[in-house]
């Protein structure tokens, strides 16, 4: 007898879980058949506003390159002026250094020619001014020179040389 109850209480465990599997197996293919049937809808949605859909996200990406362009451009001229400036700022401290290696550069030139005995561009200056006011001088003595004096009347004589002869 035990045994017939073992075999009626499994039948009745499985008819019990049989009903379970369909029960479960109903409750998913209806939602299946929801999940499909909302698809479906969103599928003929998008067929028929489709092409208002496509035009409104062509004017928002037409509208967010806009945006991004003046951002980059606006980016971009500061950028352009920092590096402007910082140009400026190299240049002027090239500069600053160029003119210190300039006068480093003369300076040595300078005393290496003064061992040399090399006159400097003063020394030629001063020379040359010397030069033209002895010219000048010159030039006015053989001006005076050439034109003739006036005599006086006394000439002198050169002293004879008889009297040295006759002692001799």
């Amino acid at each position: 007898m035990v045994r017939k109850l073992k075999q009626m209480a499994d039948k009745q465990a499985a008819s019990a879980a049989g009903l379970f599997d369909n029960a479960l197996a109903a409750q998913v293919k209806d939602s299946a058949q929801q999940i499909w049937l909302a698809g479906m809808g969103a599928f003929a949605k998008a067929q028929a506003e489709g092409k208002q859909v496509f035009e409104a996200l062509v004017k928002e990406g037409a509208s967010l390159q806009k945006k991004t362009q003046s951002a980059a451009e606006e980016r971009l001229g500061e950028v352009s002026s920092k590096m402007s400036t910082m140009a400026g700022d190299v240049t002027s401290r090239a500069g600053q250094h160029w003119d210190k290696l300039e006068s480093i550069f003369e300076e040595r030139t300078a005393k290496a020619m003064k061992r040399l005995g090399v006159p400097s561009a003063k020394d030629v200056a001063a020379l040359t001014t010397r030069i033209d006011e002895l010219s000048a001088k010159v030039a006015r003595l053989s001006k005076s020179a050439a034109t003739p004096r006036k005599s006086t009347g006394t000439a002198r004589t050169a002293p004879k040389r008889t009297a040295a002869r006759k002692s001799a």
